[in-house]
């Protein structure tokens, strides 16, 4: 054998000898980005004109999660298409929703999700919250055909989708996994929240970061526990030291329904999370430095307040 070809062969085998001893490697995991979470509402029932109804997004893998839809969150999440070149954010392509619980600031924008470009949607939307969601997304359906019917009328059928596109399908959860993929587990956990129940809040899961969301709640040992070790803590809070300026009556109901800074802080000391978010704000004129400072007396982790559109 010619000395020249000898030496190709001898190196071929020793390229496919070292080719073959490296590990595997998955293209996928190379290529998947890394999970996001938007903010999308931080309000609360009192209208702002800067902070719309509750709303989180996460995206993970291409898909968007949507964790409740408080009036004017379909516009941020069109915001957050425009702003963060998030596409999954588009409302029409939003199919997962998952409902803490059914306040009006907390379910406002379902109907606005739900019928948003409803005649292009490739997937109708599931939402999945507590008992009496059924009901209500029965009852917005049969509100949303009264539209969908007279559109139809006029609209070229090639320009339709799906003519029922505008229905939702509702799930009702208790505690536990209540949804799960290759890229994403979502668990649902009770947490008190004065008279409302149930009333849930969310651990988050994928590929490369845990949230928990607490939804509205007060002071909840099992979502201490629940969040411990996760990446982002996105949490509840209002002003302990403006409302003891408050009366009786207010102090009284926000105490059994919500989660003062310092509560805040008492759960983030158990939790350890790598971020606490605050959101849900009930600022009883303090700023949003004060509110962070409440909580940072007795906690010394990450504390971020947030705005709506913050990205994370």
């Amino acid at each position: 054998m010619p000395n020249s070809i000898f030496t190709l062969l001898s190196r071929s085998f020793l390229l496919l000898f070292i080719t073959s001893a490296l590990p595997s490697v998955s293209f996928a995991a190379e290529n998947t980005e890394p999970t996001r979470v938007i903010i999308l509402g931080t309000g609360t029932p009192v209208p702002d004109a800067q902070r719309t109804g509750p709303g989180v997004a996460i995206i993970t893998n291409g898909e968007a999660y949507v964790f409740d839809a408080g009036g004017g969150m379909v516009k941020r999440a069109t915001q957050a298409n425009e702003i963060h070149d998030i596409p999954e954010l588009y409302p029409q392509d939003i199919k997962y929703l998952f409902i803490t619980h059914l306040h009006s600031d907390h379910i406002h924008d379902i109907a606005e999700l739900s019928g948003h470009r409803w005649w292009g949607r490739q997937q109708r939307l599931s939402v999945f919250g507590p008992k009496g969601l059924s009901e209500y997304v029965n009852n917005m359906n049969s509100m949303l055909a009264i539209e969908a019917n007279i559109r139809t009328i006029g609209t070229p059928p090639q320009l339709i989708t799906d003519r029922q596109g505008y229905l939702a399908s509702a799930t009702e959860i208790e505690d536990g996994i209540v949804f799960s993929n290759a890229d994403i587990t979502v668990e649902a956990f009770t947490v008190p929240h004065g008279e409302i129940r149930p009333a849930f809040g969310y651990k988050v899961t994928t590929a490369d970061k845990v949230i928990v969301i607490s939804g509205d709640t007060t002071y909840s040992e099992t979502l201490a526990e629940k969040a411990k070790g996760a990446d982002l803590l996105i949490h509840e809070v209002y002003s302990g030291d403006r409302l003891s300026q408050q009366s009786e009556f207010w102090q009284d109901y926000h105490g059994h329904s919500h989660t003062s800074a310092t509560q805040v802080a008492e759960i983030a000391n158990i939790a350890q999370p790598g971020l606490v978010v605050l959101t849900h704000i009930l600022f009883f004129n303090a700023s949003a430095e004060d509110i962070v400072a409440e909580v940072k007396r007795s906690y010394s982790g990450a504390v971020a307040l947030a705005n709506d559109l913050d990205n994370f």
